[in-house]
């Protein structure tokens, strides 16, 4: 077996999941006042800020650097996917990577949208006082069309895993589990350089802050 995913990187992954699964519930069954939506959207937004600072200074296979690749790239990974030739990564493929920084992307549009947003009517993000109505309506229907297209992103990412899964007979779900691949599913030779877990804590620490000393801020 060969070590592909670090603890924190997987922890962030499956964090998410369940998060984003919470703010739906939350959303259609919480209370008028959304309030365990609200700190929901609060956690999504720590996290996200975590995978972003991990993506500059954790483990080689969580490096945007190493799994964000030019269109040709990812053009010739498709091509040889659907041919059934395509290559073992040690971390993220080539369409992977950008599937994963498009959730990302699309969710932090989706968190920082709902900070401003209103129902008109019980609940309202936390700094919805800051814009004219206007525009917090502006981005109130961007947040709700935003559910949509995230929706659309998570079936497309689903899609991809098992396609892998099923047609080239790779298990990718699994070491995001366990943290590590099969020597026969990863390119010859191949290994990551994994940091510490500690490394994480001071990330997850800053992050933690700035949301948190944000929201503050600016809600005064």
């Amino acid at each position: 077996m060969v070590p592909t995913w670090d603890l924190p990187t997987r922890l962030c992954h499956w964090l998410l999941v369940i998060l984003v699964l919470d703010a739906w519930i939350s959303h259609q069954f919480g209370d008028l006042r959304l309030r365990w939506h609200i700190w929901n959207g609060y956690a999504i937004l720590t996290l996200l800020l975590f995978r972003m600072g991990w993506g500059f200074v954790g483990s080689s296979t969580a490096r945007f650097a190493t799994f964000l690749t030019g269109w040709s790239t990812v053009s010739n990974y498709l091509r040889s996917l659907l041919r059934g030739e395509a290559p073992y990564f040690l971390g993220h493929n080539p369409a992977g990577g950008w599937s994963v920084a498009g959730l990302l992307t699309l969710l932090m549009f989706q968190g920082t949208f709902g900070l401003f947003a209103s129902d008109d009517l019980m609940a309202s993000g936390p700094l919805h006082h800051l814009l004219d109505e206007a525009t917090a309506g502006r981005l109130t229907t961007l947040h709700s069309i935003g559910f949509w297209m995230l929706s659309g992103m998570i079936i497309l990412h689903l899609g991809g895993v098992f396609f892998h899964l099923l047609r080239k007979k790779d298990n990718l779900i699994l070491p995001m589990l366990t943290g590590v691949k099969a020597l026969e599913k990863v390119p010859p030779g191949a290994s990551a350089q994994m940091q510490s877990p500690w490394l994480a804590l001071p990330v997850l620490v800053a992050s933690i802050l700035f949301v948190w000393l944000g929201i503050q801020v600016w809600k005064w």
